[in-house]
């Protein structure tokens, strides 16, 4: 049997177009004699499509598209994802279609409710399992969580599990699921094809990697990563597979995060404000390996506290990815700040609300190109600064999308080291300098923060895993150090609340999956 993997990146709620790709693809699919092709869950939706699914009309129209996808069906059977209605109930579902017919519709029994899920809030649970008859197998239907729960396996002696999924990516999540689906396989002594979603929505990305599996977990076939395409699986056939190490994983997330966001959202180009740090190095080459050096515009904005090799830096790193460059000085306006300042701060020492004011003045500069060119600003900072709120509201926070924002800065060096193995894009002085954000004299990050191998760490710990300042501080840090870390991070919720959205990379990111209460005293 011969089975089509369509691993397809939709728009959430470009509904009739995602419909015309899934019929394309199917037609494909029949061409290149596939059997069954089988595409990801809510594939006519796009996913997640949170409250546009409390519209009945939303609801209705892709239903009308499932049932153009059945006719046209004619010659392969079809396993596609989209949402059911049953009186007032929605359900997240999967139509099997054979003969241009739907044979079978299944009810995801398992809907998760937790990090970046909240699929109760819409669906309805089903209530069991779907098992269809096709050329002498019998095939398991399922939908994502369906496959993870234990409970989910079918009771049943099954050829053939197709499960259709939407599993955002987050760093380990490729071992998690290929661990996972050979135990499964393992344990029902049936083939697994396991269908992923691929694309950016919003904060997430989902890495396709689609595969498929023999009844002994053996890994037979699979998709490429961050890429759309169709793989054609022969489950008597095996071939060599292989995985990106973890730094391209995480850099080709970044990208497809980045390109899917500017483009699903109709932007024409990006804009950056290049420092001549490390931070702004990386965002450049994200955005120009993402959309093309023609759709990348830097501007480096000095004051009279950077440096000649701040410009010499960002000027190089622009010219090394063909990026254009401009220069707007900002002293000038600086300066007219303070004057108007200077009578309502008479007698204050400077501290850093006149640092503050160079990074807004820089943001207001960005966001007004942003207005005139209809280009997103890209904003630079990375999950250490985020966490800490050691960064400006409406200053290097403004912009449309964070690119770094789940990125711990320990692993941006790796990233621009990973990087520049392809191509010698960000300079050495970027990397050896210490970090500064340039805001008075001879500023240095750690003059503010822990050494950044130390607090990433605390970070982790506390963000990612929920310790307590106990547990970490037993881990070796000095217990001064950890409480100043989390104060920082509690105290900080607010600024992270008015952040642009950006790519989750880590297990647990500044978006969907973190809810804490602005007003807290815990």
């Amino acid at each position: 049997m011969k089975i089509a993997l369509a691993q397809t990146n939709p728009i959430v709620g470009d509904i009739f177009n995602n419909t015309s790709k899934i019929i394309e693809l199917t037609n494909n699919a029949h061409i290149q004699r596939a059997d069954i092709v089988v595409f990801p869950e809510l594939a006519i939706t796009g996913y997640p499509p949170e409250d546009l699914l409390l519209k009945p009309q939303f609801v209705a129209d892709n239903i009308k598209c499932l049932k153009q996808i059945a006719a046209c069906a004619k010659n392969i059977a079809v396993y596609v994802g989209f949402v059911d209605k049953k009186n007032k109930d929605i359900y997240n579902a999967g139509a099997f279609i054979v003969k241009g017919k739907i044979i079978r519709i299944y009810h995801k029994m398992n809907l998760p409710n937790y990090s970046v899920f909240d699929e109760k809030r819409y669906f309805k649970e089903g209530k069991s399992n779907a098992v269809v008859a096709f050329k002498g197998k019998k095939i398991g239907l399922g939908i994502c969580e369906d496959i993870w729960v234990e409970s989910g396996k079918p009771k049943n002696k099954l050829d053939v599990i197709i499960n259709i999924s939407a599993s955002p990516y987050h760093t380990g999540k490729v071992k998690e699921r290929k661990k996972m689906l050979s135990l499964r396989a393992k344990s029902s002594k049936a083939s697994i094809i396991y269908v992923n979603m691929v694309g950016g929505q919003d904060e997430l990305v989902f890495d396709g990697g689609s595969m498929a599996l023999n009844p002994k977990g053996k890994l037979i076939a699979k998709a490429n990563q961050f890429i759309e395409e169709m793989v054609i699986v022969d489950l008597e056939k095996q071939e060599n597979t292989g995985w990106l190490d973890e730094n391209s994983e995480i850099y080709n997330a970044l990208m497809l995060g980045t390109k899917d966001y500017v483009e699903k959202n109709k932007f024409s180009d990006v804009l950056i404000g290049l420092s001549g740090g490390i931070d702004s190095a990386l965002t450049l080459a994200i955005a120009a390996d993402a959309l093309g050096a023609d759709r990348v515009h830097a501007y480096f904005m000095p004051s009279e506290f950077s440096s000649a090799q701040s410009f010499n830096d960002a000027k190089q790193t622009a010219e090394n990815l063909g990026v254009e460059f401009k220069q707007i000085p900002i002293s000038e306006i600086f300066a007219e700040y303070l004057n108007n300042l200077e009578p309502h701060f008479k007698g204050m020492p400077q501290n850093i609300a006149e640092e503050n004011l160079q990074a807004r003045i820089r943001g207001t500069l960005l966001m007004a190109l942003s207005n005139k060119f209809n280009w997103l600003v890209l904003a630079t900072g990375n999950k250490s600064e985020m966490s800490t709120g050691y960064c400006t509201l409406y200053g290097d926070m403004a912009g449309g999308y964070a690119v770094l924002k789940d990125i711990p800065k320990t692993l941006v060096y790796k990233l621009v080291e990973w990087r520049n193995k392809k191509s010698l894009v960000i300079g050495e002085s970027i990397i050896k300098r210490p970090p500064t954000a340039e805001l008075k004299p001879n500023q240095k990050d750690q003059d503010v923060l822990p050494p950044y191998d130390m607090l990433d760490v605390v970070i982790k710990e506390y963000v990612e895993k929920n310790r307590n300042a106990k547990e970490i501080a037993n881990m070796g840090f000095k217990d001064v150090v950890v409480q100043k870390v989390i104060s920082m991070i509690d105290n900080s919720e607010y600024k992270r609340r008015q952040a642009p959205p950006g790519p989750r990379i880590t297990s647990r990111a500044f978006g969907k999956d973190w809810r804490l209460p602005i007003t807290n005293r815990y």
